[in-house]
Order: structure tokens, then sequence, then C-alpha cells
């Protein structure tokens, strides 16, 4: 019996990213931080710069987010802003030490004409705030909180479903779960609660499962056009499995990032337009 592949369609996307000009690790607000492990910044820039221009090699815009000194986590542009048809809702970062960068967001969608709202709840952006369909998957238990849910369902105009993160590894939604396509996304069950869990595979029966291995190198921390999806080399069951449904796994090399606990994802803030606004 043969099995139909799936075809997948690329859609030309929009992000922001910043250069990892003052990335370093100087404090420790996730399990993959440690402080007295040396980040080399000329191979964090290089990593930085071939996600960026792999990105464009696909056709996709980016738009560059003014590093600023003192913080060191700008790098991780995702985690500032969600947002989505156009709507943009900045971040209120739960740690003081990357409580700044929201001021950063919110005067670069300003000069960039949107017209964004400052979240007033725990809420750190894409990190926790992942669109699929005409709907919004949402993160809390670890940095943004649940009744952020709600606000940003408000401000940003789509109906959001809460799940819930357990593992302080999986700090954000998108170290444990990536949207693939309209339909698709692919989770590390382990990272949710039960409840959560019950929720995903009811709206996702098909859904990519990640092992213990690929969760564990932030296999999930990956970036899709529908087609594409940029993911750490080194989470290589996640790969064949996008293979055998159609996807193309595009591999990227990001270790001087992961030392801060991020991975492509964290690197790029999808600017999703508004309706009938193209890409």
């Amino acid at each position: 019996m043969t099995t139909t592949v799936p075809s997948r369609t690329a859609t030309r996307r929009r992000f922001l990213a910043c250069p990892p000009t003052y990335f370093a690790v100087e404090y420790t607000i996730n399990p993959w931080m440690d402080p007295t492990r040396p980040v080399d910044s000329e191979a964090a820039l290089r990593q930085w710069l071939t996600l960026r221009d792999t990105l464009r090699r696909l056709g996709h815009r980016v738009e560059t987010l003014a590093p600023r000194p003192r913080l060191p986590d700008m790098v991780f542009a995702a985690n500032g802003a969600s947002v989505v048809d156009g709507r943009v809702l900045v971040a209120r970062f739960r740690h003081p030490e990357r409580a700044p960068e929201a001021a950063a967001h919110q005067a670069w969608f300003e000069q960039a004409g949107y017209r964004p709202t400052v979240a007033e709840l725990p809420n750190e952006g894409q990190g926790d705030f992942l669109p699929v369909g005409d709907l919004v998957l949402a993160g809390s238990g670890l940095r943004t909180s649940a009744p952020a849910h709600r606000e940003a369902e408000q401000a940003l105009g789509r109906p959001v479903v809460s799940l819930r993160l357990t593992d302080p590894r999986f700090y954000h939604l998108d170290t444990a779960l990536a949207v693939l396509s309209e339909d698709q996304i692919m989770y590390y069950p382990a990272a949710f609660t039960p409840e959560s869990n019950r929720t995903l595979r009811a709206l996702f029966p098909r859904a990519i499962l990640a092992t213990d291995q690929d969760a564990a190198v932030l296999g999930l921390n990956a970036v899709s056009d529908g087609r594409h999806v940029l993911l750490t080399e080194a989470a290589h069951g996640l790969a064949a499995h996008l293979h055998a449904e159609g996807f193309v796994p595009v591999p990227v090399h990001l270790p001087e990032l992961l030392k801060g606990g991020g991975g492509p994802k964290c690197c790029v803030l999808e600017l999703h337009p508004a309706p009938g606004g193209g890409r």
C-alpha cells in the first residue's frame, strides 16, 4: 500500500531579527543558561548571519531591530511582541533582566507604522503566542501568565487556546511546539499537562510528536514557511518525520545561541500581516 506524501506550499514571510552584538550569558533565567560557560561572540554572529541569510535565500524578508547595550538577550527577538493580522501586543517580561527589551520593540513598531498595545500582564510575545489557522496557541505556567491569554485575545483579535507548560527546560511554548502550516504542528507531549495534551490531540490529531532526544536539543524551536522548516541540525528524528510529511527540513547550526536557551524560532519574530496585506 502506497502512502501519499502531502504537497506543501511555501509562503513568503516577513521577520524581525536582532543581531547578537551584545549577546552573552550573564545571568540564569532558564536551565540552559550557565554564566560559567563562555560565549564566542564572533561565532554567535556568524551563526546568526547564516540563519538570516538562509531565510532571505528562501525568499523571506528579514527586518533588523537595533541591539542595545546591557541587553544580552535581545537576539531572541521573538519574545518582544506578538504580531497577528497586523495587530501588535508588546511583551511584558517576567524577569527584570529582560524587561527593558519591551521598550525597544515598542519603538520599532511605532516607527514602522504599527499601533502597538503594551501588555499589562506577564507576556513574553511570540515565545508563548503562536498563530495557527484561525487560532492562537498560548503557553503559560513558566513565563506568560494564564490571565495574559485573555488580554492577548482582546488585543490580537483571535481566539486563544490556553496550554500549560510544566518542564522548566521548555520555558516558552516555542521551545515545546512548532507551527508547521495552517493545520499542522509538531510538539513534545511531556512538556505539557495532561489537559493540554488532550487539547492538542483534539485539535491536531496528525501532529508530529517529538522524542525526548529531539526535544532536548530544542529541535522544536523551529521556523516554518509552510514547506521549509528551519530547525537545529541535531534534531535528526524530527527532520526525518518532517521529510515523511512532505516538508523540507533545513538544518541550521546555532550552538552559541543555544547557550542562552534559544534556537532558530527564538531569533525571529514573524510579522503576521493584516488580512489581504500580503507578506
